[in-house]
């Protein structure tokens, strides 16, 4: 059993946390997650360790004690490694999920390789449009981009709303793992509670993975979580059967007055705003950080985004595939032979992120509330490449990695699913995730 741990520290200590708290969690198990070049298993462990962390502050807090009164937890990395690629793990009533589309993966260019991501309908139809591709096939993409620098794939598709990232040979400018900033206001006191964040009212404004990661485990813990989505682009069923537990899901056209009124009724009553939205997608609607937290100025406010938030990436789109082959990730893992990249053994960057979120959540709500709190994949990303110490060894000698203990299955919207069970060590969903965008637009009692 690992009993400290140096990147347990470092993260703890982005979010603010005393260092003297971080021998309270503590490891165990062996992990699935320990091959290849960077440290992916001390990631891991690490960004689920100080969300249990946080968790056990806020309940302390609650429960009338001082934040350093945390009761010592442990942490399994076999629990930590199926939930890291929980969409592999998926079954939907038997089925497996579609996690990458025909048109998402690498390519060669004339001069490099070219990561396309094109999961989302409108992203595959700007990417056809962009290199005006015969057919929307591998092999007319193929073609397309093989004449072609990959920097000039990237912006051409860019241009037309498309996702393509060229693969950098270098890791990527340094980035702030978090950041933390008091907004001068208080939120509700909050009394003692069945689950750490019993009563807590989270809005959840985030898609894919890392935000709805982050507010499922705010679900976990017991926080009522309305997911709020514009009716397009839908999310696909497989996505949302992984990242839907421990939340309700609506939509909302903010566009619309009626909408916009219902919206403006949910942001009143709540806690905490969590979105994973682009810099500046959510200003145009008035509803950015700076603007909720000077109207709600005990809110709590976390913003996810892909590439960071300074820089000229700083407006793009992205996704875990693309962060990783833009930073210099997939250049790492990279066959020697015939130098195709590769990828980290999890989503790591967005699953990382997203436990991230969930404890600056946790540790802002502990702390009164009025927070302001940042993370990006670029972020997580920047720490993964420099900063995280190398693992320990693995479990004792005989142990092996296992996943069949971490898998559960539960009723939901879409049938019977195999889920992965959530690392965090305070109990499973009470229930599966309902289907995207059917749940009522309205919280419940407290």
């Amino acid at each position: 059993m690992v009993i400290y741990d140096g990147g347990t520290a470092q993260a703890w200590g982005a979010l603010g946390g005393a260092a003297g708290q971080v021998g309270r969690v503590a490891y165990r198990g062996a992990s699935g997650l320990g091959e290849g070049p960077l440290p992916v298993r001390e990631l891991a462990r690490a960004t689920v360790g100080v969300c249990a962390l946080a968790a056990a502050e806020l309940a302390a807090v609650r429960g009338g004690g001082a934040a350093q009164d945390v009761e010592p937890l442990v942490v399994d990395e076999g629990a930590v490694a199926t939930a890291f690629v929980s969409e592999r793990h998926l079954r939907v009533a038997g089925r497996e999920p579609v996690n990458f589309a025909p048109l998402s993966g690498f390519w060669r260019a004339a001069d490099g390789w070219v990561r396309t991501h094109a999961n989302y309908p409108h992203h595959r139809e700007a990417l056809v449009r962009a290199l005006g591709l015969p057919s929307a096939t591998p092999g007319a993409l193929r073609e397309a981009v093989a004449g072609r620098g990959a920097v000039e794939v990237q912006e051409l598709v860019y241009g037309e709303g498309g996702l393509a990232v060229a693969v950098a040979a270098e890791y990527g400018d340094p980035q702030p793992l978090a950041e933390v900033r008091a907004s001068g206001g208080a939120g509700r006191e909050l009394g003692p509670g069945a689950l750490p964040a019993a009563g807590v009212r989270v809005l959840d404004l985030t898609r894919v993975i890392a935000g709805p990661v982050a507010t499922r485990t705010l679900g976990l813990l017991g926080a009522d979580v309305l997911r709020i989505d514009p009716p397009l682009p839908a999310e696909p069923d497989d996505a949302n059967a992984d990242t839907g537990f421990g939340k309700r899901s609506a939509l909302l056209d903010l566009a619309d007055a009626g909408d916009r009124a219902v919206f403006e009724g949910l942001l009143a009553e709540a806690d905490v705003v969590v979105t994973g939205y682009r810099p500046g997608a959510l200003e145009r609607y008035g509803l950015g950080a700076q603007e909720l937290l000077e109207r709600r100025p005990g809110l709590v406010v976390a913003q996810l985004c892909a590439w960071g938030w300074q820089g000229p990436w700083a407006g793009r789109r992205g996704f875990d595939s693309l962060v990783q082959a833009g930073y210099g990730v997939a250049a790492a893992y990279a066959d020697g032979a015939g130098g195709v990249p590769g990828v980290l053994p999890a989503q790591a960057l967005d699953h990382g992120t997203g436990y991230l979120a969930a404890a600056g959540v946790l540790r802002a709500l502990a702390a009164g509330g009025g927070r302001s709190l940042r993370f990006s994949l670029a972020g997580t990303a920047s720490w993964l490449v420099r900063d995280v110490p190398p693992a320990a060894p693995d479990g004792p000698a005989g142990t092996a990695y296992a996943a069949e203990p971490w898998l559960r299955e539960t009723d939901s919207g879409y049938g019977v699913l195999r889920y992965a069970a959530p690392p965090v060590p305070f109990g499973d969903w009470v229930r599966g995730p309902s289907r995207w965008g059917t749940d009522r637009a309205e919280w419940l009692p407290r």
